[in-house]
């Protein structure tokens, strides 16, 4: 493979990954669009909410499938903090397989729906079996794109409010990187109990950060997609494992599996899945904003850098004096973990174009002969009741 980096979209439209490098590049400009959006839609956001998340027994569902799920994951907890209402993640794949572990007739329920396209089966049908199993239910349909099925069927009615995100946000690349980012802020922007000015000025200085981000790591991480690890190891603690398993995802779709990848959280990794590692192994840290889980995951650098088992142990996050050599780093807004999310996620989506393109791989269609799919397909939706 050529030595090109992000920015060069010739040379990725020859290697077959120009969608793939724009939309990761994009993401900046789109959050600083999104928050334009935002104050659009503040008026109709803050009256479609109302109370609801003031109420006790109010329960609101974040959800999707693949990415999107992992969108829901990373959200869940940082919104429940901050309300008296039940907030929860549930994967439509397991809310439709098992909806009477999640729903109550009697309960009003929330429904929030992540969809890069807005037609998969399983979001569709998660929004009809809540309608039809929860006598008050409300949706909330967080979407990239307009001519989905979730905006069309979420367009004029009562109980639904759609928030579509920057129309450049609908990657046409196989994998999702600008959707997944702006569905994200969408949702903490959204939710989030700080006065809107507030959550607004993170917007703007979330898009600053990651244009001084991608200039300071797109070197260094092309460079080290050129070695040659057949296994990569993502950890994160609290709501940052959901981003991990995001990051593990990214190297398994553009890599067509060809290289393995695994998410665990930095103390769970010692219960066995540390028996993984060996010299063709790259680990990566996401690093926490938080004191207390920074200490446990320097706990495990150490003692992985100690080891030397794996070829690479290496961490992203926040600047400070635990830094190593080749790390990536960057000096962040002091915020949640969730919200600094899609800074850390740069390194993974940009290392899995990259070690795709390393393995002569087309990275914006890595599953040409179609058995994996962009918009899921094959999937048949059963009757629940």
């Amino acid at each position: 493979m050529d030595a090109s980096l992000l920015p060069d979209l010739p040379t990725w439209q020859r290697l077959g990954g120009a969608y793939t490098a724009e939309e990761i590049a994009q993401q900046p400009r789109l959050w600083a669009a999104l928050a334009g959006l935002l104050v659009a839609a503040q008026a109709r956001i803050d009256d479609f909410l109302g109370e609801a998340l003031r109420d006790p027994g109010q329960l609101v569902i974040f959800t999707g499938a693949g990415s999107s799920g992992f969108i829901a994951e990373m959200v869940a907890d940082q919104i429940n903090a901050q309300w008296p209402a039940e907030v929860r993640a549930v994967h439509t794949t397991s809310l439709l397989t098992h909806p009477a572990l999640y729903l109550r007739r009697d309960r009003p329920t929330l429904l929030v729906s992540f969809g890069r396209s807005g037609s998969s089966p399983e979001s569709v049908a998660a929004v009809d079996l809540v309608r039809d199993q929860v006598d008050r239910a409300r949706f909330v349909d967080i979407t990239c794109n307009a001519e989905g099925e979730l905006a069309k069927r979420g367009h004029g009615r009562s109980d639904t409010l759609s928030l579509l995100m920057p129309a450049a946000s609908c990657d046409r690349a196989f994998a999702m990187t600008s959707s997944l980012s702006c569905m994200l802020l969408a949702a903490l922007s959204a939710f989030d109990s700080a006065p809107w000015a507030q959550r607004l000025e993170r917007l703007h200085s979330l898009a600053n950060h990651g244009e001084r981000a991608l200039d300071a790591w797109d070197a260094a991480v092309a460079a080290l997609a050129q070695a040659p690890y057949s296994r990569v190891i993502y950890l994160g603690s609290g709501p940052l494992e959901a981003v991990a398993r995001e990051a593990a995802l990214k190297v398994l779709e553009l890599t067509a599996g060809q290289v393995l990848a695994l998410a665990n959280t930095p103390l769970g990794f010692r219960h066995g899945p540390k028996s993984t590692l060996n010299g063709e192994t790259l680990v990566v840290m996401l690093r926490s904003a938080q004191p207390l889980a920074r200490r446990y995951e320097q706990d495990l650098l150490n003692e992985l850098r100690r080891d030397g088992i794996a070829g690479r142990v290496l961490s992203i996050g926040p600047d400070d004096a635990d830094r190593a050599d080749g790390d990536f780093v960057l000096a962040a807004p002091a915020l949640p973990d969730p919200w600094l999310a899609p800074l850390w996620l740069l390194v993974p989506q940009c290392y899995a174009l990259q070690r795709s393109a390393a393995l002569g791989m087309t990275p914006d269609n890595p599953f040409p002969d179609g058995t994996v799919n962009r918009v899921v397909q094959g999937v048949t939706i059963h009757p629940h009741g």
